[in-house]
């Protein structure tokens, strides 16, 4: 990735505009927009790439210090709104991003827990949509993250459930017509959904063997893809030690949405460039 400048927001805000075109402000009348939607985007996808913030508030004290002469920054209550109106648009750029034609995928989840196990009962604002689930570092509160990334790291499909969802239920959702192999960790083993998807996409779900499959026969292509399979264990990484995926900042269902589509699609851009 290039060593971005403070200057360089204005290239993203562009390339945002050329995605997403600015509509007629106040067709209607009324008072004057201050901070238009793209910018809003361009703000929170810049931050996270040069200086990545845990919460809304953090982004926007940063663009106060940093960015109050290139824009007219709005009070924290106005700018959490336009923040939720922003979704939409980088839920639209994230399925832009997306390497939708990979042939070659590497399929995994991880945990996002809203809150520690020791707060769950109290947790109210993901009441009835986040749930427990248990991985090999034990029990957590909150959602789940399924990702299929091609070799180069880049997001071919996300889906998010309860974290008590199965990862081998979720494989529909993460390869398409032009998948032709998959490779995931052990559970993704599960036969029934390997001759679906066999059936339905023409694809192909590599998996280590269960150990009590010892007749299983493993050639060296599918040991070599195995072990190539890090590389979204490394996506993992970066996401949450660096771009903060993980939280319990959020306020609201919307909240939470709005972080984690942001650092989504702020990961996919800086894979990109």
């Amino acid at each position: 990735m290039r060593v971005l400048r403070a200057h360089h927001i204005t290239k993203l805000i562009s390339m945002v505009d050329s995605l997403l075109p600015r509509a007629a402000t106040n067709p209607m009348g009324g008072r004057p927009v201050i901070l238009h939607l793209n910018e809003v985007v361009g703000l929170l996808l810049f931050s996270s790439m040069v200086s990545p913030q845990k919460t809304l508030k953090g982004i926007h004290t940063w663009a106060q210090t940093f960015y109050y002469r290139r824009f007219t920054i709005p009070s924290y209550k106005s700018w959490v709104r336009k923040c939720h109106h922003a979704l939409p648009a980088m839920l639209n750029l994230l399925e832009r991003t997306l390497v939708n034609t990979a042939p070659l995928r590497f399929i995994d989840s991880t945990m996002l827990q809203v809150c520690k196990l020791i707060r769950a009962d109290r947790h109210k604002i993901t009441k009835g949509i986040a749930a427990f689930g248990k991985n090999w570092q034990g029990w957590h509160y909150g959602f789940k993250l399924h990702v299929a990334c091609n070799p180069n790291g880049l997001l071919a499909a996300i889906y998010f459930t309860p974290a008590n969802a199965s990862d081998s239920q979720q494989i529909p959702k993460l390869v398409n017509d032009a998948t032709k192999v998959a490779v995931g960790d052990g559970g993704y083993t599960a036969s029934v959904m390997r001759r679906k998807m066999w059936r339905e996409h023409g694809c192909l779900i590599v998996s280590p063997p269960h150990p009590k499959q010892k007749k299983q026969v493993l050639t060296d292509w599918q040991l070599k893809l195995l072990h190539a399979r890090p590389k979204i264990e490394c996506t993992f990484d970066y996401l949450k030690e660096h771009l903060f995926l993980v939280t319990s900042f959020p306020r609201s269902v919307n909240g939470y949405a709005v972080h984690y589509i942001r650092v989504l699609l702020s990961y996919q851009l800086i894979r990109r460039f």
